[in-house]
């Protein structure tokens, strides 16, 4: 028996159990992402007004993706109703390109052992990390040319052009230096990016050059003067004083001096940036070369994520998240997600801890205009429990909005199986779960099996294999379109077991 001819015969054009992540889900993307939540959504989205963290530890296949891409979807929409007080969204949940970039930085002989290179792993890391997502995606949006593919692929982040126009020169130095820093993209070469930046701001920076242009002036006239004294110094049999060659090199350096200056200053700051800015790709000579472009003036003082420490951090979140209050950003939201996915991770709870634990910071966690969406792996609840008082005293998770436990009663899987068979089902038919199976299962059998499959993604996996095995057991010329609760309970055994061996 064909299992299309089953869902057919129930009101169903495609199998709603087929797909068991939320990525790559087209009937979560087109219709439950809008209609199906968690009974916790409201606590972890909150109010995008006032961007706050919340974290969710659940296990595997709670639906912890699921509600990130609620989250993301639910912003996108808010920033389009609210075009003048819109949140930022910076999605942290590729974590791979950092952590190669950091093992580079630590050389072979750490890299090679995950745990030795994690435990350098700072609180700053994470900072720049999240940085060079939000200054990155800026950049883009601020380069983007076309319109109408911009509205097309909007990701919630999309500003109008016309508003770079009315930075003033210190907001348009602050994203030029956070671009010079952070700008990852590898569209174009760094130097090229940056210098169609700087013209699309109109941050004129000829006096920069001033120093240089003026030792090369000195130089010209130093050389033709101590020229001139030397062909004129020739005594009564034609000797010359040789003595003033050598000074026109001094003179020529002490021209060239404030060049120089600037030049080295620039230098040890682009060497800074290259070995403490352990997350990202930058070339010491391109970067003192973009440094190059700032005046003098402007450039003092201004803070560089060029040592181990987060005060620099801190100083450079405050100037991006001024900007994007001067874009019509009024405030920050970082959606973290897949913590065990990376290469260096591998899923274990050890090497998990030692990447998130840094970020466990109240300091950071509760940044005025900032809120983290962390979706933890459930392992790590443990580990917090478990931790001394100095990190809670450091976390303070009793102020973040924790959900300990990602949970999902019988009822609530019962709610999610049906939304997406009503999502599945042709138009003017409201199927239910309980109209696939026969009078002896009853619905509180139901509840009760899904509750003790606890998570969505067992429970869509049981459903596609309870599917399978009842169509198996009967031919198109002889259907049936009820399953029994002989086929129910062995199928729900069997998978039991499975579950358990994984």
């Amino acid at each position: 028996m064909n299992i299309h001819s089953f869902l057919e015969h129930h009101g169903i054009e495609r199998n709603p159990f087929a797909e068991e992540d939320a990525q790559t889900d087209p009937v979560f993307k087109q219709h439950c992402i809008r209609n199906a939540y968690h009974p916790a959504w409201d606590k972890v989205y909150g109010d995008p007004t006032e961007p706050a963290t919340a974290m969710i530890f659940g296990p595997k296949g709670s639906g912890k993706t699921a509600i990130r891409l609620q989250i993301d979807r639910h912003l996108v929409a808010y920033n389009d109703q609210h075009s003048d007080a819109r949140v930022y969204i910076i999605r942290y949940d590729d974590f791979n390109p950092f952590l190669d970039h950091f093992c580079e930085r630590l050389g072979r002989r750490v890299a090679r052992k995950p745990e030795k290179a994690l435990d350098a792993w700072r609180l700053w890391d994470h900072m720049d990390s999240i940085l060079c997502l939000g200054v990155t995606e800026l950049v883009d949006q601020a380069l983007r040319t076309d319109e109408s593919a911009a509205e097309k692929t909007d990701n919630g982040n999309r500003i109008d052009p016309s508003v770079l126009s009315r930075l003033d020169r210190n907001d348009s130095r602050d994203l030029l230096l956070l671009a010079a820093c952070y700008d990852q993209s590898t569209s174009s070469t760094f130097d090229g990016r940056f210098e169609l930046l700087r013209k699309r701001l109109g941050y004129s920076n000829w006096t920069a050059s001033l120093d240089l242009w003026a030792g090369i002036l000195w130089s010209v006239l130093v050389v033709g003067v101590m020229g001139s004294l030397f062909w004129n110094s020739a005594d009564e049999q034609g000797v010359r004083t040789w003595n003033l060659l050598w000074l026109i090199p001094v003179f020529v350096v002490l021209g060239l001096l404030p060049f120089l200056i600037r030049w080295f200053r620039c230098q040890r700051a682009a060497m800074g940036i290259h070995r403490h800015m352990r997350v990202g790709k930058r070339d010491t000579r391109s970067l003192r070369k973009v440094l190059m472009q700032f005046p003098a003036k402007e450039l003092a003082s201004q803070p560089m994520p060029r040592y181990d420490r987060t005060d620099d951090r801190y100083e450079l979140l405050r100037k991006f998240q001024n900007l994007l209050t001067r874009i019509g950003f009024d405030g920050v939201v970082v959606l973290m997600d897949r913590v065990d996915e990376p290469h260096m991770t591998g899923g274990k709870a050890e090497l998990m801890r030692r990447f998130v634990w840094p970020l466990l910071d109240n300091k950071l966690l509760k940044h005025p205009g900032l809120g983290f969406k962390m979706m933890l792996p459930q392992e790590l609840h443990g580990d917090v429990e478990r931790e001394t008082r100095e990190f809670h005293e450091r976390a303070r998770l009793d102020k973040q909005n924790v959900i300990p436990a990602f949970q999902w009663t019988g009822e609530s899987l019962y709610d999610l199986a049906r939304s997406r068979m009503m999502a599945c089902a042709v138009e003017g038919r409201t199927p239910e779960p309980k109209e696939l199976f026969e009078d002896d299962v009853s619905y509180d059998r139901l509840l009760a099996a899904f509750e003790s499959l606890r998570v969505p993604r067992h429970l869509f996996r049981f459903l596609y294999r309870l599917l399978v095995d009842h169509c198996n057991q009967f031919t198109d010329a002889s259907p049936r379109y009820r399953i029994d609760s002989r086929t129910f309970e062995t199928a729900l055994a069997v998978y039991g077991r499975d579950a358990q061996r994984v």
